[in-house]
């Protein structure tokens, strides 16, 4: 997902990334430093084993109006993604890096051709980037607030609220019609985290306000305004335990995700995506698969 979460929409007619450590305590609460701690060594053990991932994702991108009805057609596309870690060129930050590689397989429900490559209102490809604010090198950019305790997948979690510490400038860039809005200290995000384990169950992030921006004069075709705006944007990350042989181990990783963006004076009103992230399995290099997931 992060989900920084570019922005993306085409002009006529965008995914949205942020960011959230400091910790600091509400009354009556646990230690928030603790509870960091347990999701930190949760994410390092995450980084430390999923080495070589590959799975199937089904993402659909449907545009809607303001009446949440359909507009036009949307996209339905099956990839085959594949995630390796490399070692991060921050001295730094030793931990490593997600490199996601995706391959086309399907659009529509026929077998992909070139013209079905992604277009501008496709998401980015998903990844594993939100769970590094936990790492000792990035935890020091956000503050963490408790929120309290709720059940998330049959579990009991420690819910934490999260934010950057200073906003940074927004990153807009245009390519023709199609534009990709980067807008870091502009969410606010809620972690759901086992609180026995520190596992990550739930991710979510919103737009804490509206964004307006202005469009070049080059971009605007007769009739535009002068300006578009992202009215509000939110997105769900869910994660789930998944089984692997050869060795056998269990790891967290993402099952499902969906966002919900609402545009002003862009080509389509509202755009709702979801990816669905199933068949996970290993592999090495040359692409032999040497792991099929087993039933937790």
């Amino acid at each position: 997902m992060r989900w920084t979460r570019p922005c993306r929409m085409l002009v006529l007619g965008a995914l949205l990334v942020g960011g959230g450590p400091v910790s600091a305590q509400s009354a009556g609460g646990p230690d928030v430093e603790a509870v960091l701690q347990r999701i930190q060594a949760s994410v390092e053990r995450f980084y430390s084993r999923a080495q070589h991932v590959m799975a199937d994702v089904r993402v659909r991108v449907r545009p809607m109006g303001r009446d949440f009805r359909s507009t036009g057609r949307g996209r339905n596309l099956l990839y085959e993604m594949r995630v390796e870690w490399a070692a991060g060129a921050d001295t730094d930050t030793p931990a490593p890096e997600p490199v996601v590689m995706r391959t086309l397989l399907e659009a529509n429900g026929r077998p992909a051709a070139p013209e079905d490559e992604p277009v501008c209102a496709d998401p980015e490809p998903f990844s594993e980037e939100p769970l590094a604010i936990f790492l000792p090198a990035k935890r020091h950019d956000y503050v963490f607030t408790w929120s309290g305790r709720e059940r998330e997948a049959g579990r009991e979690t420690d819910v934490l609220e999260y934010r950057l510490r200073h906003d940074e400038e927004p990153t807009i860039e245009w390519d023709g019609l199609c534009v990709s809005i980067d807008l870091p200290g502009h969410t606010r995000g809620r972690v759901w985290a086992d609180a026995e384990t520190g596992d990550v169950l739930r991710l979510d992030e919103r737009l804490r306000g509206m964004y307006e921006f202005p469009v070049p004069r080059e971009q605007r075709r007769r009739g535009m305004r002068r300006t578009m705006a992202i009215e509000s944007s939110n997105s769900t990350v869910r994660y789930r335990r998944v089984a692997f042989s050869d060795p056998d181990e269990t790891l967290l990783l993402p099952a499902s995700s969906e966002s919900m963006t609402i545009w002003r004076n862009a080509g389509v009103a509202r755009q709702f995506i979801t990816h669905e992230i199933s068949n996970y399995r290993r592999f090495v290099t040359g692409a032999r698969i040497v792991g099929i997931p087993r039933r937790p």
